[in-house]
């Protein structure tokens, strides 16, 4: 038996397993190594590809939502301009004649939105008889125009803004004869506001060329091209030679966004795309894989002659580096030895700069700095009952100011000062609730009474400036919370919300339980924060108060009461709980606290 454990490999000697690993990592890595980098290489690469064609195509879409969202701009000036509201009610004598007439008037308004948006290639509106203006577009016979697609797709959207796409089969055109594949229709129906009812259609035709040039300068590798479809699977824009005409919707899988692989006449192509919700036109990156093959197999030839090169050097290497490394270590272990069985006094001594070297003096450091802790250890234990009995000490007084406080309470109810008697006893059970007989965390219904004759006090200061009101599910009455974390953030509600605005103010306290944790949420309709404010505030809330020194950190920021508050949750219970602030300049602020479930505490 004695024989059959001394072959064993964790009994061999240290240099004889290091010249055995390095022998075997020389050999390993020209086979998996390199099979493992082609792979991940590989996969990387085609990460890469697709992000950056993610970020190609999502810059496309922002342009043509904008160019879009100009055209619907469009739509709204139009409705608004007072010579085109009386075009729309169907008056039959306008106003003013030649150039001072209305007729005039929405000619040169529309002229100047095609000077001051050269993409638009025409605007034609219509009312509801059927008559219309225009100033590059016209009817091509005298059927009306109420009776186009286009018209009746509009009044189905009741005032929506609606993408018709290429025209097909209308009875406009324009001066300038723009192919139905050259443009892009919009519509809108412009209703009553007060009948809702229709009164007419603006018709706005796009230039397909801004379309062409947000989408033709963007190149994915040697042949790839974006391209762009409608929902129902037709091009609005197509490169001269694509690599595939049409692409069906069913493709896309009901997603707004992905990327997936097809065998297209022998060709392997990649597609990525994405939806944009304005538009409802989906972005399409089309490439081919082979052309990032050639890269990989240069990276797997270089990996390769590196691993091949490293294992000859590492077969002569390995005898020298394992009894380098086996002799300095034994001797570490010897004064490891001594200092396991008790004498701290070891130290290593040697001079060397290797790694080995570094362990020693590691070590001889871990050695001092267990010295050293031993003796904070006796000193903060020391510092520790010595705190414990001054806090001891100072509870005294303030038991003695609410019990004293209860006395001219019950003087105030006898001589009939009623309000004063309900202030003093709210003030009362704040140093109650405050004190709560040392104990850190509280239940949830004595937190809220707490906070409760805090507002009652500040509701005798500011009147009717001042309304409350709490929304507390009956599941979060009987946990527990840690205490005093409601009323800095209800004094910021009222201080930098309430108090700065105008007219009354109204506070809401919601608590409920959601996924395993307790949400309080204190919200005011103050005056909010500007957005650098709560950009700041959002940032110190960042700070993560469980690793160094939380007080330096703390007087660095702003907001001192809830950036304590913070502090406090975090050190308590971890960093994935704290206060979350939501504000709006001119509509109030929400807070939100994230607490852990507490339902039986001894503390």
């Amino acid at each position: 038996m004695k024989q059959m454990k001394y072959f064993q490999i964790n009994n061999l000697p240290i240099r004889y397993k290091l010249i055995f690993l390095l022998l075997l990592i020389t050999i390993l890595p020209s086979i998996g190594l390199g099979s493992v980098t082609s792979w991940a290489v590989d996969r990387i690469i085609d990460r890469q590809i697709n992000q950056n064609t993610l970020q190609l195509i999502n810059q496309v879409n922002r342009t043509l939502e904008f160019y879009l969202s100009n055209m619907q701009n469009i739509t709204y000036l139009t409705a608004f301009n007072p010579e085109i509201k009386r075009f729309l009610a169907g008056k039959e004598k306008w106003q003013g004649i030649g150039e001072t007439s209305d007729e005039y008037q929405i000619r040169q308004f529309l002229q100047g939105l095609t000077t001051l948006y050269p993409e638009v290639a025409g605007i034609l509106v219509v009312n509801h008889k059927g008559k219309y203006i225009s100033n590059e577009m016209y009817a091509r016979s005298a059927k009306p125009l109420t009776e186009e697609t286009w018209y009746k797709e509009a009044v189905r959207n009741k005032g929506i803004f609606k993408i018709i796409g290429h025209p097909s089969q209308r009875n406009v055109t324009t001066h300038t004869n723009y192919k139905n594949e050259e443009v892009v229709s919009v519509v809108r129906a412009i209703l009553n506001p007060e009948t809702q009812k229709v009164e007419g259609v603006v018709l706005i035709d796009l230039k397909l060329r801004v379309i062409a040039e947000a989408t033709k300068n963007v190149r994915l590798g040697k042949w790839g091209y974006l391209m762009v479809i409608d929902h129902r699977g037709e091009n609005i824009y197509s490169p001269r030679r694509p690599l595939v005409d049409q692409i069906p919707v069913s493709w896309f899988n009901n997603g707004d966004s992905g990327t997936f692989s097809k065998e297209i006449n022998g060709q392997h192509l990649q597609f990525i795309y994405q939806r944009s919700p304005f538009t409802n036109w989906t972005t399409i990156g089309v490439f081919s894989n082979q052309e990032s093959a050639f890269e990989i197999k240069e990276i797997r030839f270089y990996v390769t002659s590196f691993v091949f090169f490293v294992c000859l050097i590492g077969i002569g290497a390995s005898y020298y580096l394992a009894y380098s490394l086996s002799r300095p270590i034994g001797q570490l272990i010897s004064f490891m030895k001594k200092a396991e069985a008790g004498d701290l006094t070891s130290r290593y001594r040697d001079d060397r700069s290797d790694e080995i070297g570094m362990l020693g003096r590691s070590f001889n450091k871990m050695l001092d700095q267990i010295q050293r802790f031993i003796s904070l250890v006796e000193w903060q234990e020391r510092q520790r009952w010595e705190a414990e009995l001054r806090s001891l000490q100072a509870h005294i007084k303030p038991h003695f100011l609410y019990n004293t406080l209860d006395t001219i309470h019950w003087m105030a109810w006898k001589k009939g000062a009623e309000d004063v008697a309900k202030v003093i006893e709210a003030l009362s059970k704040l140093f109650r609730i405050g004190l709560s007989k040392g104990k850190d965390i509280i239940s949830f219904a004595e937190e809220i009474e707490h906070i409760q004759s805090y507002l009652s006090i500040q509701k005798t200061r500011y009147k009717d400036k001042l309304n409350y009101r709490f929304d507390i599910a009956p599941s979060v009455q009987d946990l527990y919370i840690l205490k005093l974390v409601l009323q800095p953030v209800v004094e910021n509600a009222i201080y930098h919300g309430i108090k700065q605005r105008r007219g009354p103010g109204h506070i809401l306290i919601q608590a409920e339980e959601q996924e395993g944790q307790l949400i309080v949420r204190i919200k005011d309709d103050g005056v909010g924060m500007p957005k650098e404010t709560l950009a700041s505030l959002r940032e110190s809330l960042l700070i993560d108060f469980t690793a160094g020194d939380k007080e330096k950190k703390i007087e660095k920021v702003k907001g001192y009461g809830m950036i304590n508050v913070q502090a406090r949750i975090q050190l308590t219970f971890g960093s994935a709980y704290g206060l979350r602030i939501d504000s709006e300049e001119g509509k109030g602020t929400t807070v939100t606290i994230v607490h852990p479930i507490i339902r039986h505490c001894e503390r």
